[in-house]
């Protein structure tokens, strides 16, 4: 069972994510709060495996939210998908930068919503497809050297990732097993020190790897 915290300023929207994914078998909701201190304090106490957090809230705003759950001085990261209204540039950005496993917008249907939960859960990332031109066009914009070496199959599994494909659809693409998939992703994690896939497909961008 998936297990899953909210944390919205409107109440609407809190029971329209709850109804959504409670119609899931394999998804439960352990806590729905409206600001941000609540969402760190009950995030810390539950620790569910996902927190679907809102940008715009009273106390702590998600991004910070985002930051004390998930971002690079925490030890033990909580999964966050931030859902927003708002797609600006310098969210989305910092959202990531603060540990961030996905960005959707709210108008992005309820099938993308439980996509990006299941999506972290399995350590991928999802980010809302009209943000992911703009959001790689930014990383390529100066592109630099990269600084590691990586294997001829890392590179390919790298690209592809940056492309935005699946672990699984990446596997069909290469002819590669699920497993031989990940552990040519958990390589070029550790090699890069990235923390999770979108890490990786930004670094592709902004090294020049995509070009």
């Amino acid at each position: 069972m998936i297990r899953i915290l909210i944390a919205d300023d409107q109440e609407m929207v809190r029971a329209g994510f709850r109804m959504i994914l409670e119609t899931q078998d394999d998804m439960e909701v352990v806590a729905d709060v409206a600001d941000g201190l609540a969402a760190v304090a009950r995030a810390r106490e539950l620790r569910p495996d996902v927190c679907l957090l809102d940008i715009r809230m009273p106390g702590l705003d998600g991004l910070e939210v985002t930051r004390a759950l998930a971002g690079p001085q925490v030890a033990d990261p909580l999964k966050v998908v931030v859902v927003t209204t708002f797609d600006l540039d310098e969210y989305v950005h910092t959202a990531l930068a603060n540990g961030a496993s996905g960005f959707l917008l709210k108008d992005a249907g309820p099938a993308l919503l439980m996509e990006a939960v299941r999506a972290a859960v399995r350590g991928d990332a999802l980010v809302s497809p009209q943000i992911t031109v703009r959001l790689l066009r930014h990383f390529a914009a100066k592109p630099v050297e990269p600084a590691v070496a990586l294997t001829e199959r890392e590179t390919d599994v790298v690209r592809a990732a940056a492309r935005g494909l699946t672990n699984t659809e990446i596997g069909t693409e290469l002819y590669l097993s699920l497993s031989t998939v990940k552990t040519h992703l958990g390589a070029v994690q550790a090699k890069i020190a990235a923390r999770n896939r979108v890490e990786v497909a930004a670094w592709a961008w902004r090294t020049g790897l995509m070009r």
